[in-house]
């Protein structure tokens, strides 16, 4: 049987994160990232920010990294830049050890976002919202999706907008209720 090592297919080198009984698989995924190429992409991509996009950057950072929080909308037309810029925030909070989770609406616009994913799958949000009487994010408390949603400093839903308001309160109450 023949085997390959990952760089002789072109395929980069898993992060052996050595596991630590307190994290969970849901966090060592979140984590999974090269620390050398988040850097070399900040270095390469911050100075391309527009001034707009660097008031944005700035702005979005400081209250992370203040723990003052807070919700913030970015709305823009197509091919301004959003995604560039998000994958920037996300690629700061990341390099300082933190957990920046970034979902999507659908699966189209997770593939644009740097380990993104669906709301549905990070979330355990119900599919079908008419089937159920009282709907809830199926998330434990002492599940490993519950301790990624306490430790996270940065959540980035792009094109929320797109889902039932139901799917973005239950969402937001969960969170609230893990942290």
């Amino acid at each position: 049987m023949w085997r390959a090592r990952f760089e002789n297919v072109w395929l980069t080198q898993p992060n052996r994160v050595l596991h630590h009984e307190n994290m969970a698989t849901e966090e060592m995924r979140e984590k999974n990232y090269s620390l050398e190429e988040l850097k070399d992409f900040l270095q390469k991509n911050e100075g391309k920010m527009i001034p707009d996009q660097k008031h944005v950057f700035d702005t979005i950072l400081q209250a992370i990294l203040s723990d003052q929080g807070g919700m913030f909308f970015l709305d823009a037309p197509g091919g301004t830049g959003k995604n560039f810029l998000i994958n920037l925030i996300l690629a700061k909070i990341q390099e300082k050890g933190e957990i920046a989770l970034a979902v999507a609406s659908s699966g189209i616009a997770a593939t644009l976002l740097s380990g993104g994913r669906t709301a549905h799958s990070a979330f355990k949000l119900p599919l079908n919202m008419t089937l159920v009487d009282r709907p809830t994010c199926h998330i434990p408390r002492q599940s490993g999706t519950a301790k990624l949603l306490q430790k996270c400093k940065l959540i980035v839903w792009d094109e929320c907008t797109c889902l039932i308001k139901l799917h973005l309160k239950l969402s937001m109450n969960t969170a609230r209720h893990q942290s």
